[in-house]
């Protein structure tokens, strides 16, 4: 499939158009998604009034922006005007938002075409599009196989060429996480580079939206446009987007780039192979290469599971058969509210909210959810000190390949365990991107991760490029 940055290029010199970009897109999805389960609803009038005005303002001479006709696919959580989002539960059934999300309108505003909405993990909750209402999504290289998650769909998307771009969201890992599955470029962003305005809150201290590409180069392109101050979101920097695609053939010559332990302490031996061979290719290209521990991030787990669910508690009451969304008909307003919710939410959100709110509770807060703060805080004091060492970090993204589906269903905590080595950062705030580099069990890919602080942003694609190079995909 053609890269986003080719796919503009060709509408914009006229080699192509988007409405004929648009419909190879509509035919690979004809194709694969019955099998894939990767759009939840796909926007056919829509996309094709928003390519056919792209084509329109091509034929006049305009500048139509750097994404000129690029069909891109939407994580089934961020809100557009008179689509279905469901965020892939039963409990907004129905629910079609009166507003667009902001990275809705700055993507319409570059020139992309919006595909339709991607399944995930119900509230984006689970690492493996298993908790989606509307059933899983499949990995397109392995459809035993699950494409990771929440963001599986988006991810997909990607990966069976049915869009060159998509977007997801990562609270604790939902963007790197399928990325690394299914062989794909993913960043996590700073926290407030990109604005939430518009994304349904799972834990908002935490989630950010980013890009999904094959590319690095498609990555930074997508990320420039979705990135810069929002006066809609009150956690937004009040900055401009950064100039990224300028920098990507930087090289990392003289950085110094640490290798953390606890970033590959009980992966997979083909995967702790791939980051040592990543960090060879980094030293061959200039980079001195510095082994690094950072204990606190052992306790960085534990920290999420109860910071996330605590502040997904609060964010899920809105969910009440009140405002919006699914209802059921009871003899009064509590019991209709208990049976709504009772209907409404899948198991994973159920358990989350249970103990969000036991963290929360009278007796129990400073025990719980005051610890996990105060673990937060050693997170970030840990990552601050490594990068007065070191510029950027590197590690494993997953502790293994994409696994069968139902293989860790019935073991909540080995489920959690796939999001150990990403949970750090977003709890730190600070970005991390995953690069796909060599392969393990079934020839399956692996993704090495790149840490940096905040707003190193063009640091992490520059030595992501490299990391590229070295594996044979530029």
């Amino acid at each position: 499939m053609k890269s986003a940055l080719q796919i503009a290029a060709d509408v914009r010199s006229g080699a192509s158009s988007a409405n004929d970009e648009l419909e190879r897109t509509f035919s690979v999805i004809a194709e694969r998604n019955e099998e894939l389960n990767v759009f939840l609803h796909v926007d056919f009038e829509g996309a094709r009034r928003v390519a056919r005005d792209v084509d329109e303002r091509v034929a006049r001479g305009e500048d139509v922006g750097p994404l000129a006709g690029v069909p891109i696919a939407i994580k089934d959580n961020m809100c557009q005007v008179g689509i279905p989002t469901t965020c892939s539960s039963k409990i907004l059934e129905g629910w079609r938002p009166p507003y667009d999300a902001t990275v809705i309108q700055r993507i319409v505003a570059a020139g992309a075409v919006p595909v339709g909405k991607t399944n995930l993990d119900e509230f984006a909750m689970g690492s493996s599009t298993e908790n989606s209402a509307f059933g899983p999504t499949r990995n397109p290289l392995d459809p035993s196989r699950v494409p990771g998650g929440s963001s599986g769909g988006s991810a997909a998307a990607v990966a069976a060429d049915m869009t060159s771009i998509s977007l997801g969201s990562d609270t604790g890992g939902s963007i790197r996480q399928p990325a690394a599955l299914c062989g794909l470029v993913g960043v996590k962003p700073t926290y407030g580079l990109v604005s939430r305005y518009g994304l349904v809150a799972f834990a908002s201290s935490l989630d950010q939206i980013g890009p999904f590409a094959r590319t690095v180069t498609d990555s930074a392109l997508l990320l420039e446009v979705l990135a810069g101050h929002d006066p809609k979101d009150s956690t937004s920097l009040p900055e401009p987007s950064p100039s990224l695609l300028a920098h990507l053939n930087d090289g990392v010559a003289g950085q110094k780039i640490g290798l953390v332990r606890e970033l590959v302490e009980g992966a997979d031996d083909s995967v702790v192979t791939a980051v040592r061979s990543a960090a060879d290719a980094l030293r061959e290209a200039g980079a001195e290469i510095v082994e690094l521990s950072l204990p606190e991030l052992a306790l960085t787990l534990s920290a999420y599971y109860l910071i996330a669910p605590a502040e997904a508690s609060s964010n899920l009451a809105r969910f009440d058969g009140v405002r919006y969304g699914l209802r059921v008909n009871a003899v009064d307003v509590t019991t209709m509210m208990e049976a709504t919710r009772t209907a409404g939410f899948g198991a994973e959100v159920k358990r989350r909210i249970m103990l969000g709110t036991y963290a929360l509770s009278a007796g129990y807060y400073d025990a719980y959810y005051g610890q996990a703060l105060k673990v937060r805080t050693l997170t970030i004091n840990a990552f601050a000190r490594a990068y007065e060492q070191v510029n950027l970090l590197l590690g494993a993204t997953t502790p293994g390949v994409a696994f069968k589906f139902g293989a860790k269903t019935e073991d909540p905590m080995a489920m959690y365990l796939n999001d150990v080595f990403t949970i750090p950062t977003n709890l730190a705030g600070d970005p991390a991107l995953s690069v796909p580099f060599g392969t393990g069990e079934e020839g399956l890919p692996i993704g090495v991760q790149l840490l940096g602080p905040g707003r190193s942003e063009a640091q992490l694609f520059a030595a992501a490029r490299v990391l590229e190079i070295a594996d044979g995909r530029s």
